[in-house]
């Protein structure tokens, strides 16, 4: 058996700070707008600041982009008009909502009044969505805090995470992360989408587990990169009757275990073990496991879950079209 994660991206533009915002003011505006064109003058009137944002959003690039280093006084009063208008467009949509619940806006036909009650739920979903921007941005560009809890990136994935895996070409990523175990001929056995980004140490015994559940018995060799390793790990896939435990230990200072690190067996797992980057690879060019075209925490799980059965397919073909072994 080996194990491996990897980030798969969710399918949002790379996110700012004045583009997030924009997004917000463009999506309550145009919800806006249908709202007015289903029940005409009552109550409210939309006013569109779209105009004035795109100009804010507009001054903060040149700030941000220009050859000189960006003047950060400069900037936040950008910032601030940016915020300002957004706050006003976030009020009306309050407004909006109140007003469709107090009946004042209304529709006289059923589908009508259907299709209103569905535009006010839309405004009640992305509004504490836009002021939670609005916080982390006001903390970001006024009180300097770049790590905020919980950061949305997305107003339409709200539940993607920033991750950071080390990689030199991608140091951060959005999206989610997800493993992948492998048997023998390339078959993954298991894949999960988490939730919450685990540490990688925490996932190789849950595997070993995985594996004896679905194919009723234990694999003879284990392999893992480093990020799976702990003495505790280690010991729990022995106990359990793993015969070859192949994750190395790239901070040790024992000759005993440089020495283990440098066996036969253990160099060829390794080799092993890094057919999983492959396959991983392959997974992302072949099935589109880069990015998830799906929306939604669903719609990840889907799509990781078609890409890996189409793989399966493929490596299953491929497994029983080959010539047999002499």
């Amino acid at each position: 058996m080996r194990v491996d994660t990897t980030v798969v991206a969710t399918n949002i533009h790379y996110p700012t700070d004045s583009s997030l915002l924009g997004d917000g003011v463009r999506v309550l505006t145009r919800t806006m707008k249908k709202i007015t064109k289903l029940v005409g003058t009552a109550g409210a009137k939309l006013r569109d600041r779209s105009r004035s944002v795109k100009f804010r959003l507009l001054e903060i690039g040149r700030t941000v982009r220009g050859k000189a280093s960006p003047n950060q006084e400069r900037l936040q009063r950008a910032y601030g008009r940016l915020l300002d208008a957004t706050g006003r467009v976030v009020g009306q949509a309050r407004r909006f909502s109140r007003e469709i619940g107090a009946g004042i806006k209304r529709c006289a036909e059923i589908v009508e009044q259907a299709m209103l009650e569905g535009l006010r739920q839309a405004l009640d979903t992305m509004i504490p969505r836009v002021r939670q921007v609005m916080q982390q941005t006001k903390a970001r560009v006024f009180g300097g805090d770049k790590h905020s809890p919980d950061k949305l990136v997305s107003l339409f994935e709200p539940s993607t995470e920033v991750i950071r895996k080390g990689k030199t070409g991608k140091p951060t990523e959005f999206g989610k992360l997800i493993k992948l175990q492998e048997a023998e001929n390339q078959i993954v056995t298991d894949y999960e989408v988490y939730a919450r980004r685990p540490n990688d140490v925490d996932l190789l015994v849950p595997a070993i587990e995985i594996h004896r559940a679905k194919l009723g018995r234990l694999p003879r060799l284990v392999a893992g990169d480093a990020g799976f390793y702990s003495a505790k790990n280690e010991a729990a896939a022995t106990a359990m009757g793993v015969k070859r435990v192949c994750v190395p230990n790239r901070s040790t200072k024992s000759a005993e275990r440089k020495r283990e690190q440098k066996r036969r067996w253990f160099r060829d797992g390794q080799r092993w073990r890094t057919g999983s980057e492959g396959r991983i690879s392959v997974s992302k060019r072949r099935h589109g496991l880069n990015r998830s075209r799906y929306r939604g925490d669903d719609g990840m799980h889907r799509w990781v879950g078609l890409g890996v059965i189409a793989d399966n397919l493929i490596n299953l073909g491929r497994t029983k079209t080959a010539p047999a072994a002499k």
